[in-house]
C-alpha cells in the first residue's frame, strides 16, 4: 500500500466558504495557543526544578527507553512529586487535553479535530527541532494572519458523488441544509481509502489535498537502463535533453523580479504603513499568482519526465549532489534552484520504489565531469573542466577533449556516459 495524494481546486458556496475561512483561522489559533503554553510549560520546569530533579528525569528518560526487563527504578521524594504533578511536562498530549479543558463555548461550533490534529503537528514539529538527524529543522513559529497561505487538515472528511464533504460540528452555526459537500476539480482518480485531508487557501483559491492508500502495481521489465546528468537548466539523459526552464518560465520569473521590486520601493518609502495599502496588496496578490504558475509548470514537467523514466527503464542512475553545499558558492545558486535538482530526485525515488525500479544513486564525489567515458582517464588540478570550460587549453564549457586519448565529445554527453557506466 502506499499513500498516492491528489491536490484539487475547491469550489465552495458562499456558506462553505465562510466555513473554510473560519477553519483555516481556528488553526491557526490553536497553534498559536499551543505554542504559548508549550513554551510556558517548558519554562516552569526550568524555573521550578532543581538541577537535581531535573538530572533524575533525564536517567528516568533513558531508562524507559530500555526493555522493561533491564529498566531500573528512579526514586523521586513527595516534594518533587508534587512537583512533577503541579508542572507537567511539555508534549502534544499534555498541550492537547489542558486545551481541550479550558475550551470556550465558541469554540464547539467548529470541528474538534482540527485542534486534535493542530496540536498534533506542533508535537511533531518540537520532535523534528530535536532530532540530530534534521539539523535544518528551525524552532515552531508563531503563524501570522497575513500569512499568504492559511490552511486547517481533517481526518473525518469524506467523498460523495465526486465532491468534499467536510464533518459538520452539532453545534455549528449553519444548518445542515446548508452544510453542502463542496465541488472540486483536478483530480484523477478517487479510487482508495481517504487519509488525513488538507485544506488551504491561497491567494482567494481554495485547494485541498487529497491522500488515498491504493495498490500500486509494478510496471512490466523492459531490460534498458539509462543514466541522468542534471544540469542548470537542462537535464540529459541517454536518449535526449529535458528543458527545465522553458521560455514561459523565463517570462514568468522577469514578471515576478518585476513585482518584487514594486514591493520593495514601496516598504522603503512608507515602511510597514506600506502593507497596508490596497495597492500593496494587490501586487502582492499577482506576486503570489506568478508564484503558483512557476510552480505548477515545474512540477508538470517533473512528473511527466519521471513517470517517463520509470515506464521505459528498469535501472536509472543519478548524481547524489549536495545541492545546499552547491547553492553556498553563489555563482549558480539562483539557476540551481530553479532547476528543481532536489525535487527530480524526491519525485524519482518514490516512484521508483512503487513501480519496482533500480535507482542507482552515485557518489557526491565520483567524477562523471572530468572521467573519459572513453579511456577512464580523469582529469586533475589545472585540466579540470569548470563552469568556464578550462583556461590553460582554451576549452568551452560544454566541450571534453580527453588529453590522454583524444577523445572528443559533449560535456554532457560524457557525463552521462560515465554515469551509465555504474549501471553495468
Amino acid at each position: 500500500m502506499v499513500v498516492r495524494t491528489q491536490k484539487v481546486r475547491l469550489y465552495p458556496s458562499p456558506q462553505m466558504q465562510q466555513v473554510l475561512d473560519d477553519l483555516c483561522d481556528y488553526r491557526r489559533y490553536c497553534w498559536n495557543q499551543g505554542l504559548a503554553l508549550w513554551q510556558d510549560l517548558y519554562f516552569n520546569r526550568q524555573v521550578m526544578f532543581s538541577d537535581e530533579l531535573k538530572q533524575k528525569l533525564q536517567l528516568y528518560a533513558k531508562e524507559l527507553r530500555k526493555p522493561k526487563a533491564k529498566r531500573k527504578s528512579i526514586d523521586f521524594t513527595s516534594k518533587e512529586a508534587n512537583l512533577l504533578e503541579l508542572c507537567p511536562s511539555p508534549s502534544a498530549q499534555n498541550v492537547r487535553n489542558i486545551m481541550v479543558n479550558e475550551k470556550q463555548d465558541w469554540q464547539d461550533k467548529l470541528s474538534a479535530r482540527c485542534l486534535q490534529l493542530a496540536i498534533s503537528d506542533l508535537g511533531k514539529a518540537w520532535a523534528n527541532f530535536f532530532n540530530k538527524a534534521q539539523p535544518d529543522w528551525g524552532m515552531p513559529k508563531f503563524k501570522s494572519k497575513k500569512a499568504p497561505r492559511q490552511g486547517f487538515k481533517t481526518d473525518r472528511a469524506q467523498i460523495i458523488e465526486n465532491k468534499l464533504l467536510l464533518d459538520r460540528p452539532h453545534y455549528a452555526d449553519i444548518s445542515k441544509k446548508d452544510w453542502q459537500p463542496v465541488k472540486f476539480k483536478g483530480a484523477k482518480t478517487l479510487n482508495g481509502k481517504l487519509g488525513v485531508v488538507s485544506v488551504y487557501r491561497e491567494n482567494g483559491k481554495y485547494y485541498a489535498s487529497l491522500p488515498f492508500k491504493i495498490e500500486v502495481q509494478e510496471k512490466g521489465k523492459t531490460g534498458k537502463k539509462t543514466a541522468v546528468d542534471v544540469n542548470v537548466g537542462h537535464l540529459n539523459y541517454t536518449e535526449g535533453v529535458i528543458d527545465t526552464l522553458p521560455q514561459r518560465l523565463e517570462k514568468l520569473y522577469l514578471r515576478i523580479k518585476h513585482y518584487q521590486r514594486l514591493l520593495a520601493r514601496k516598504r522603503n518609502a512608507n515602511g510597514k504603513l506600506a502593507t497596508q495599502s490596497n495597492n500593496y496588496v494587490k501586487t502582492r496578490a499577482k506576486l503570489q499568482r506568478d508564484y503558483r504558475k512557476v510552480a505548477n509548470i515545474q512540477h508538470d514537467l517533473m512528473h511527466k519526465f519521471t513517470t517517463k523514466l520509470v515506464g521505459q527503464y528498469d535501472t536509472i542512475v543519478i548524481e547524489d549532489l549536495n545541492v545546499k553545499g552547491m547553492q553556498m558558492s553563489h555563482v549558480a545558486s539562483k539557476g540551481l534552484q530553479r532547476s528543481m535538482f532536489g525535487l527530480f530526485k524526491q519525485v524519482l525515488s518514490y516512484k521508483c520504489d512503487w513501480y519496482g525500479k533500480e535507482l542507482i544513486l552515485a557518489d557526491r564525489f565520483y567524477p562523471s565531469t572530468q572521467r573519459c567515458s572513453h579511456c577512464g582517464h580523469v582529469k586533475t588540478g589545472e585540466d579540470k573542466i569548470t563552469l568556464v570550460g578550462n583556461k590553460k587549453h582554451g576549452t568551452k564549457h560544454n566541450e571534453y577533449i580527453c588529453y590522454e586519448c583524444n577523445f572528443v565529445c559533449d560535456r554532457d554527453v560524457n557525463a552521462v556516459m560515465n554515469l551509465l557506466a555504474l549501471a553495468q
